[in-house]
């Protein structure tokens, strides 16, 4: 059965979308079954993995106006299927409200599809609205990027606290995955101070990968393709594969391949 992990943050540009498709890209790489859901008005995850023709997608699936199955499309990225998004996921926000359950759509519709995946992805939208709600009682753990800037723990507390919620009136085993630092360069005083921050306040939650900034990464999504199908031998396609091992090890600690690759970095 495959582990539903939300990529979350309320802020906009931390990384979010960068971090649900590369990580799942990464993943597809080494050789797991995935499915990434845009849960993003914006559809930004969906264009970045080149996907153009959107014929059902999340808003469909939120709907139940047609179930999972028919919502899944394959990507160029080896092992990735993506449930794309659409503007039209704006309304679902609206005609939701009045719903029974309206905050249980999303985890039921991937009732009969996500045995077929070892890591589903949702890439939720920059906001604390009902589709994020959904998103994050769907899942099983959440992902949140950070960027090292000033503002890096601005609202911080505020998902923290959604997700508290989340844990006690719909989802009590929703996790956090891990706090992902984005971002980072190494030759700012600034970014070395948040990464320190960071760690010392959340010591037990943050992935010792950090992604660093990269002209690479931040030209892939203009091309539609993953920064691995991109240039593969770039910083942050290394970066995103040491984050996917890291996923991988949390979550399956008997997978011996990558306790080697662990060793000899």
């Amino acid at each position: 059965m495959a582990k539903i992990i939300g990529v979350a943050n309320q802020k906009g540009g931390v990384g979010k979308t960068t971090t649900a498709v590369n990580l799942a890209a990464a993943l597809g790489v080494l050789e797991k079954r995935i499915l990434l859901i845009d849960a993003d008005p914006q559809a930004n995850a969906t264009s970045g993995l080149g996907v153009e023709q959107v014929e059902y997608s999340t808003y469909n699936l939120l709907e139940h106006s047609m179930d999972a199955e028919h919502c899944i499309q394959r990507t160029s990225s080896p092992n990735v299927d993506i449930i794309p998004s659409h503007i039209d996921l704006v309304a679902a926000e609206i005609e939701l409200v009045d719903k029974v359950n309206r905050e249980y759509m999303l985890r039921n519709a991937l009732e009969t599809v996500k045995d077929r995946y070892d890591y589903v992805i949702i890439d939720c939208a920059p906001s604390l609205g009902l589709i994020t709600v959904n998103a994050l009682t769907a899942a099983d753990s959440v992902i949140i990027p950070i960027q090292c800037e000033y503002f890096a723990l601005e609202g911080l507390g505020k998902l923290l606290n959604t997700i508290k919620n989340v844990q006690k009136i719909h989802n009590p085993d929703l996790d956090i995955e891990g706090l992902l630092l984005t971002m980072f360069d190494s030759r700012l005083r600034l970014s070395n101070q948040v990464v320190e921050e960071v760690n010392s306040h959340f010591p037990e939650m943050v992935f010792d990968t950090i992604i660093s900034r990269n002209v690479r990464l931040s030209e892939a999504p203009s091309f539609g393709e993953s920064i691995l199908m991109y240039d593969a031998e770039s910083k942050g396609a290394i970066q995103y594969i040491q984050l996917a091992e890291e996923v991988i090890l949390k979550n399956e600690p008997s997978n011996p391949s990558l306790k080697k690759q662990k060793i000899e970095r």
